[in-house]
């Protein structure tokens, strides 16, 4: 096959990963550093920072729906681009925060960018191109969140130690829109049919109508199942996300310079094995006991960062809860498009993802509240792994109400 043969979602599905290494390395896994460096270099307290991370999650869950409907109307390139200019432009604002306030403020617009040219815009494109090959192709696009962390977020602990907070802003500033725009303008098309094609690739009949097959999304929040997936990953993301926040004070209690800069990418590297692996073997078992598995596992690797004792094995369960984050980031909406099908799939995923919010949100000023409260990220950690068992048995339940598309 050649390359002009190639199904265009394959190109669609490289553009994501490229444009969600950005979103991620300077959004989702940065908070890690960035945290520590406001503490440092604008004396905000540890709740502070906390606070101001968590209304980034919060603001980019809530405004999920909003953007959801946008991806139903408009052209996908409109809202990804119009999401990079405002995260670019709410991480510039940062170096020129006075107050704490301010901060907060500028974290809220920063979570609205990062929702519409993130993981939202993406899981959306890739249940509209895929259907045959959805969980590959998803495993793929969603390595992109882990490649971030590996490549753009150790480079930016080392930035800000070597440049401090207000240099580096304006960098991630920059290359956020440089790593979104040009790609999105360039590669993204909203659907299939937009290049007279079907889902997976087939040639679109002209004389045929389109009808995407589905679920309405008035059925689907009518079912048990929907508000079980959505309330278990309220727990299984206030653990994860929340861990994730604070990995890199965690980090700085068994390790310093270079070494702890260097450790933020076991967490990504683990994350990308499990999720390809995942990925691979996803349409050929059960999804939902796969799901199940990565929830315990989590948990488990949780509180082995709780009660650690050696640089091994501090090493191994950053490992295995890298896995764990790899495999949920993707399980969800995965779980979401298999059950409702792809016709509402966005407004639905965005309210489950608005309320994930709370727990993704919560998350982090949880874990810093406890820190505070305990001197150390050990209680911490096991709260986190508390809140994931949780959401484990919560999923449990929800699946006995579960009917598919």
């Amino acid at each position: 096959m050649t390359v002009a043969n190639v199904y265009y979602g394959w190109k669609i599905v490289i553009t994501l990963f490229i444009t969600l290494t950005f979103c991620s390395g300077l959004g989702f896994y940065n908070h890690a550093v960035t945290l520590q460096a406001l503490v440092s270099e604008k004396g905000l307290s540890v709740e502070i920072a906390s606070t101001a991370v968590s209304l980034f999650f919060l603001s980019s869950g809530v405004v999920g729906l909003w953007i959801a409907g946008l991806l139903e109307r408009y052209d996908v390139r409109a809202v990804v681009i119009g999401g990079a200019c405002l995260a670019s432009a709410a991480l510039l604002s940062i170096r020129f925060v006075v107050a704490e306030w301010q901060v907060l403020v500028a974290y809220s617009v920063f979570g609205v960018g990062f929702a519409a040219s993130g993981l939202l815009s993406a899981t959306t494109l890739i249940t509209r191109w895929f259907a045959a090959k959805r969980a590959l192709a998803l495993s793929i696009t969603s390595t992109g969140l882990s490649v971030g962390g590996i490549v753009i977020t150790p480079a930016s602990a080392l930035l800000l130690e070597a440049r401090g907070l207000d240099y580096s802003v304006t960098v991630f500033a920059i290359v956020y829109l440089l790593g979104v725009v040009p790609l999105s303008l360039a590669f993204l098309k909203s659907r299939p049919s937009d290049l007279g094609m079907q889902i997976d690739g087939a040639l679109l009949d002209k004389d045929a109508p389109i009808t995407p097959t589905g679920i309405l999304f008035k059925d689907a929040v009518r079912g048990k199942y929907f508000w079980g997936i959505s309330a278990a990953f309220i727990f299984l993301m206030m653990a994860q996300v929340g861990a994730l926040a604070h990995q890199y004070g965690l980090v700085g209690e068994h390790l310093s310079g270079r070494s702890a800069a260097l450790a933020l990418g076991v967490i990504p590297i683990a994350s990308i094995i499990g999720r390809l692996v995942g990925g691979a073997i996803l349409d050929r078992i059960s999804a939902t006991k796969f799901a199940l598995f990565m929830m315990l596992l989590q948990s488990v690797a949780l509180l082995s960062l709780s009660q650690v004792s050696s640089v091994w094995a501090f090493v191994v369960g950053l490992g295995l809860f890298g896995i764990s984050v790899g495999n949920l980031l993707m399980l969800q909406p995965l779980l979401l498009a298999a059950t409702y099908g792809q016709q509402h799939y966005s407004r639905i995923y965005g309210l489950s993802n608005m309320m994930t919010t709370i727990g993704i949100a919560s998350g982090p000023l949880m874990l810093g509240v406890i820190y505070s409260a305990s001197g150390t990220y050990s209680m911490s950690f096991l709260i986190a792994s508390l809140a994931g068992l949780i959401g484990f048995a919560i999923y449990g339940w929800a699946l006995r109400t579960r009917t598919s598309v």
